[in-house]
């Protein structure tokens, strides 16, 4: 097994073949192009810190490359490629186990509003973000929808399971959705009905530690991506851009579960001495 899951190497592999000069200059000429990986290291840093480009700028990549290059891999859907890629990693060392899925939505800040961004009803009315993720048994993100922080679980349930099938295929039988009381409703349990899932939804009026379930997985990954800054606080407008970066912690923290998980699994010259991983 090799020492880590290039998560760079896969990104490199899906963007388009470009030559070191821009061949379409007007003047035939033209400065050399910022490479990716020097790109790819600074939107790295805005995901994890949250930081505006401006401060992340460095002399060799300026805040204007960061967001014109954001933007062009934000509409070829590379994150989401990632995602996926890391998905099939860790089906293929580890196995993903989806005889329980869990869906949960979480609501984040949104100050500079946007086409993800919405009313929030948890803060004062500000524009906020929400973002509603499918996880496997052991917390794995496997499908996400992100939206207004005004909209409602339950109408963002289909869409978060047709995003979890898109990126893992076919589901096995036999498939159980934990929901919290939010997703109490006729709706719902058609829903899972004909996709041919079965549900534990827990129901209203009850007190939660009494039904809290198998669905604490899915509000431990919202906490793991809540720990990217630029999740907690989403300053971007561009719809793409936003799921852009949602897909790329998502393939973070798949690889960070992978790494972990394989430890007891394999053995590799540099595997981590703690459960603690940078």
């Amino acid at each position: 097994m090799p020492a880590r899951p290039p998560l760079w190497g896969q990104f490199a592999a899906l963007l388009p073949a470009r030559g070191e000069f821009a061949t379409n200059h007007p003047l035939g000429c033209h400065r050399r192009r910022v490479p990716d990986r020097t790109v790819f290291e600074h939107v790295v840093l805005a995901l994890i810190h949250g930081s505006g480009y401006e401060r992340i700028s460095t002399p060799g990549c300026s805040d204007r490359t960061i967001r014109r290059r954001l933007k062009e891999w934000a509409e070829q859907g590379i994150s989401k490629a990632v995602h996926a890629l890391a998905l099939q990693a860790y089906d293929r060392m580890i196995g993903l186990e989806l005889s329980d899925i869990s869906v949960d939505g979480c609501i984040t800040k949104s100050p500079c509003g946007g086409e993800h961004a919405g009313r929030s009803p948890v803060d004062r009315g500000k524009q906020g973000l929400k973002r509603s993720i499918a996880t496997d048994t052991h917390g794995v993100p496997l499908g996400l929808v992100a939206t207004g922080a005004n909209r409602h679980d339950s109408p963002l349930l289909q869409p978060t399971l047709q995003a979890a099938m898109g990126q893992v295929g076919l589901m096995p039988d036999g498939v159980n959705v934990n929901l919290d009381r939010g997703y109490d409703n006729n709706k719902s349990r058609i829903l899972l009905q004909e996709l041919g899932f079965t549900g534990e939804i827990a129901c209203k009026g009850v007190p939660a530690p009494i039904q809290a379930g198998k669905r604490w997985t899915v509000e431990r990954t919202h906490s793991w991506m809540n720990g990217y800054g630029k999740l907690r606080r989403c300053t971007e407008k561009n719809g793409a851009v936003v799921e852009f970066y949602l897909h790329l912690a998502a393939a973070l923290v798949t690889l960070r579960i992978l790494i972990r998980r394989a430890t007891t699994h394999y053995r590799w010259d540099s595997r981590p001495t703690t459960r603690r991983l940078k």
